[in-house]
């Protein structure tokens, strides 16, 4: 298990205390100065926490920001405030939780334990009991218009095996559908589509075993990864040059077959 990853924005006077604190408690600090970059921070990293001072300049974009986009609208955010209206103006912004400085730099131990978004041992464990089994007949169907590079009719069966796949392993085929629409979107031209999608299947890919019923989970990282840093460096502008050789097809072994 990878160590909770905590992010401290901007640079509050309790920066170095609360690092030490963090890091003698087994997590891992990022420390996100400004704003620049911020979102992209929250998904690549997958933030266990954001901790936001209300003393700061321009504190509310830091918790709202993230609040209003799917792709981190689940990172929690806890805001330290001592003023008792700006706690109660934290939680409008969409903060998870906001406390009293002290009492949050007192105990970051039991805060990081009651808010931060960490691995569930059991939920792992049943996603690893899943991941052993074979890929449903849906999820396959999908995957061949996936590799066929039919990424618009992949979509409704993923969809479809999602929303019938009551455990976590559902979390797979939410991650391939979105990455297939993500190249949909890249040969249509939409670059703020694609980059939407990218950034979305980065939780959902990140929580995955590196082999899950039979799909190589590990090499659609990758290759989407490449995929993304691909349409990052083109740029909207530049999106009919994309190197299309890099909406590669999903790897995966069917025991069923020889």
């Amino acid at each position: 298990m990878t160590k909770p990853i905590v992010i401290i924005a901007d640079s509050p006077l309790w920066l170095e205390s609360a690092r030490a604190t963090l890091e003698g408690a087994d997590c891992c600090v990022i420390h996100q100065p400004t704003r620049v970059g911020y979102m992209q921070t929250l998904i690549d990293s997958l933030a266990a926490l954001v901790l936001v001072d209300s003393a700061l300049p321009a504190w509310e974009a830091w918790v709202h920001t993230p609040k209003a986009s799917p792709s981190t609208r689940r990172v929690p955010i806890v805001v330290l405030a001592d003023d008792y209206g700006v706690r109660e103006r934290a939680f409008i912004e969409g903060a998870d939780a906001a406390l009293p400085t002290s009492q949050a730099l007192d105990d970051l131990a039991s805060l990081i334990q009651r808010y931060a978004r960490l691995p569930n041992a059991a939920s792992l464990a049943e996603l690893n009991c899943e991941c052993a089994q074979a890929l449903p007949p849906h999820a396959q169907e999908g995957l061949k218009y996936f590799n066929r590079g039919e990424y618009y009719r992949q979509h409704d069966l993923f969809e479809a095996e999602w929303a019938e796949t009551p455990g976590p392993v559902r979390n797979l085929y939410r991650a391939i559908l979105q990455i297939g629409v993500a190249y949909y979107q890249i040969e249509r031209g939409n670059y703020r589509g694609a980059l939407k999608m990218f950034q979305r299947s980065v939780q959902w890919l990140m929580i995955l075993p590196d082999i899950c019923q039979g799909v190589d989970v590990a090499q659609l990282r990758a290759d989407a990864q490449a995929a993304y840093a691909e349409l990052l460096r083109v740029g909207e502008r530049g999106i009919s040059h994309f190197d299309r050789r890099l909406l590669r097809p999903v790897r995966w072994h069917n025991p069923a077959s020889p």
